[in-house]
Order: structure tokens, then C-alpha cells, then sequence
């Protein structure tokens, strides 16, 4: 056992991913009852008195510690002009589901930078760890979580953002490499570092005095360990729980995320207005072509997708589901939360004691919009090389 796993009474240095819009209370409960660290997200929760009515629920449901996840994105400001360039846009492919797109835009999730009232929720609910996602909240907030003796965790996904955080006071740091599904947490989404999770992860252990969590692509146990073998004190994991019984995901997004041979995943802004990655359809085939307009901002392009999404479902259109995933999604498995901390645990021991078992994490899988030709890797996890 770690420093980390003794700070938190952690019987594994395993982290399940908040995962907005995907994560429950019973997927977090389940986790931290298990011996790992449950996370709970807050990003897709506009009301402050909904987290706090869950955190409640979660309570109830483990006295073991638990991450709390906030989105500290900028908040865009209006831009009407902008946004209707981006719904003329996809005026055409909601026409093709005999549905209109919405006359305007409005943001879809507030950011924690101006949510007060989700700031006095943590506080009064203590959580053991909050962690932060876009970016830093401010210096009043981070004092008042530190006060709250909240254990303070920045995900980052480039040494200039680490040390930012470093600088904001922060007690952890996430490292996230390109592979991961979801949001990117990189603070200003126009710009994308594209740094593998093991590079990341070794960089930070080197120049950065704080704790390193590896995550992105991370699927099993000898991931696990060379995430470990590379310095982190532990590893964080969202696809691998996605099949979990106790997530949210519907049981298309579970077919495609089971599927074999595996789909290809790429990153793409289309969907929300922020890089993130999933498994390729229609959504990102088709919306994310060359020449097309900027992107409305984020979270007010969520909206339009979320918009184009329902239109979809209701045409019985497949192509136009949001189904977040990392590189490693060929190798997710549908075991209940605890079964599969357990069985992680195992494979992360046997992968310690044997070496020739550790991940040979491979190359992530692509970058833009339009994925290669040849078929996806069946691992498309991270590297352990210094060529990843």
C-alpha cells in the first residue's frame, strides 16, 4: 500500500472516473465500498439542491471516501451570430430526421467558477476528495474546499497547466493523456496538448513536487501497474466502469462499447463544444467535416447536440448517439462495480510480481475527425515506451 491508499484508507490505487452524465450514486458507492475511490460528478447537474440531495444519497449508501468532481470551465459569453452560424449548419441534418433544430442556445451546464451555491453544498457536505475538470476554480474556492478539509484534485493535461495548479495550491494532480473518453479537461480548449498519459504522467513525477494520478486508456490491471512503474501513486479508469451495471449507460451505448472487433474512437468538439472522445458514428462522421463552421461554445453547442441526439432517437436513427469512450474501450468488460475493482486488483498483483505482464499500453487511437482506414487496435491503450 501507498502513501495515497493509506492518506485516503484505500485498500487499491484505483480510481473510478467521475464521468458526467454516466457515473451514479451507485456506481461511486459500489467503487468505494470495494476498496477503490468512487467518484461522483457534478458537471451535468444544473441544480446545486440535486448534488446536494445525491451526495445525501451517498452517504447513506458508503462511509468510505469519495472524489466529488466540478467543471470549472470559463463561461462563454453570448455570441448569438456565432451560434446561429452553427444550428444553420446543422439545420440540414436535423431535416434529414424531419425535426427542426432549436431556434437559440442557451448553456447547458453552469460552471463551478460562478455556482455558489454548489460551492456552499461541498463545503457543508465535506466530501473527502473534490476534484476540478476544465480548469482551477478560484482562489476563495479552493480556500474554502481546503478549510472543508477537502483533499484537492486538478486534472491537467500539459506541464504549463500542472503548474498552474501546482502554483493555485492544489494537493494532486491528474495527469490525462489523449486517450482518454469524455471531455478533455484542458484548461483552454483551443489547444490541444495531444500528450500520451504515461508521457504525461512521467514528466510531472520528475518536475512536480505533488502526488501523480495517471488517467486515460487505462483498462485493466497491468495497466494499472505501468501507470505505477511510471511513478503515479495511482490510476484512474472511466471506460472500464462504463459497462458496470451500476452506470447510467443505455443499452445501446454498452452494445457498441462491448463490440467486437472494437469500433474506433476519435476526438471531436462537434458534439458539445469542447474536445472529447468516442466511439465513431454518424455524429462525428458526418457533423465533423472539413470547412465546416467553429463549433458553438461550450456548453452551449451541447444543447444542439443533445437536440440533434433526441431527433435522432425519435427517427429510430442509431447514428447519433453520444457514446463517450477512451482508446481502450475493445477491452471493457460488463462486471458489476465491485467484480471488477476485484479483478482489477488481482491483475494489478500479478502484473508487480511478474513484470513480463505489464501493460505494453500501445499507441492512443486517432486524433482528429477522420479515423484511418485499417481497423482499430483491439488494446488501443497507452504506451509504456518513451515513444507513445
Amino acid at each position: 500500500m501507498n502513501a495515497f491508499c493509506e492518506q485516503l484508507g484505500l485498500a487499491y490505487p484505483i480510481i473510478q472516473a467521475p464521468m458526467a452524465g454516466v457515473s451514479t450514486v451507485a456506481l461511486a458507492a459500489a467503487v468505494s465500498e470495494a476498496g477503490a475511490l468512487g467518484s461522483f460528478a457534478t458537471g451535468a447537474i444544473p441544480a446545486a439542491e440535486t448534488v446536494a440531495q445525491q451526495l445525501a444519497e451517498l452517504r447513506a449508501a458508503t462511509s468510505r471516501p469519495v472524489n466529488v468532481n466540478v467543471f470549472c470551465h470559463q463561461p462563454a459569453p453570448p455570441n448569438p451570430a456565432h451560434d446561429a452560424q452553427w444550428l444553420a449548419y446543422l439545420q440540414p441534418f436535423f431535416a434529414a430526421l424531419h425535426s427542426t433544430p432549436p431556434p437559440s442556445l442557451e448553456e447547458l451546464y453552469p460552471s463551478f467558477l460562478t455556482n455558489d451555491a454548489l460551492l456552499a453544498v461541498l463545503v457543508q457536505d465535506r466530501p473527502r476528495v473534490v476534484s476540478f475538470h476544465f480548469g482551477l476554480p478560484t482562489t476563495a474556492q479552493l480556500a474554502a474546499l481546503r478549510q472543508a478539509g477537502c483533499l484537492l484534485l486538478a486534472c491537467v493535461t500539459s506541464p504549463a497547466e500542472a503548474r498552474a495548479a501546482e502554483i493555485a495550491g492544489v494537493d494532486m494532480l491528474l495527469a490525462q493523456g489523449i486517450e482518454a473518453g469524455g471531455h478533455r479537461g484542458t484548461f483552454n480548449q483551443e489547444i490541444e496538448p495531444g500528450i500520451s498519459a504515461l508521457d504525461l504522467t512521467r514528466y510531472l513525477v520528475r518536475h512536480s513536487r505533488l502526488p501523480v494520478v495517471a488517467a486515460g486508456g487505462i483498462m485493466d490491471g497491468a495497466d494499472i501497474a505501468a501507470a505505477l512503474q511510471a511513478g503515479a501513486v495511482a490510476a484512474q479508469l472511466g471506460t472500464a466502469f462504463v459497462a458496470c451495471p451500476e452506470s447510467s449507460a443505455s443499452a445501446a451505448y454498452r452494445e457498441a462499447l462491448l463490440h467486437q472487433p472494437p469500433l474506433l474512437t476519435a476526438l471531436t468538439a462537434v458534439i458539445s463544444g469542447r474536445p472529447a472522445r468516442g466511439l465513431v458514428n454518424r455524429f462525428v462522421r458526418d457533423v465533423d467535416q472539413p470547412g465546416r463552421p467553429p463549433v458553438a461554445a461550450y456548453s452551449r453547442a451541447y444543447a444542439a447536440g443533445k437536440a440533434l441526439v433526441a431527433a435522432a432517437q425519435q427517427a429510430n436513427e442509431p447514428g447519433f448517439a453520444v457514446q463517450w469512450a477512451g482508446t481502450g474501450a475493445g477491452r471493457a468488460r460488463a462486471l458489476p462495480a465491485a467484480e471488477l475493482v476485484r479483478t482489477l486488483a488481482t491483475e494489478l498483483q500479478l502484473a508487480l510480481t511478474n513484470p513480463n505482464t505489464s501493460g505494453q499500453l500501445s499507441e492512443p487511437g486517432p486524433i482528429n475527425h477522420k479515423p484511418p482506414a485499417p481497423q482499430p487496435e483491439a488494446g488501443g491503450f497507452i504506451s509504456r515506451t518513451q515513444s507513445d
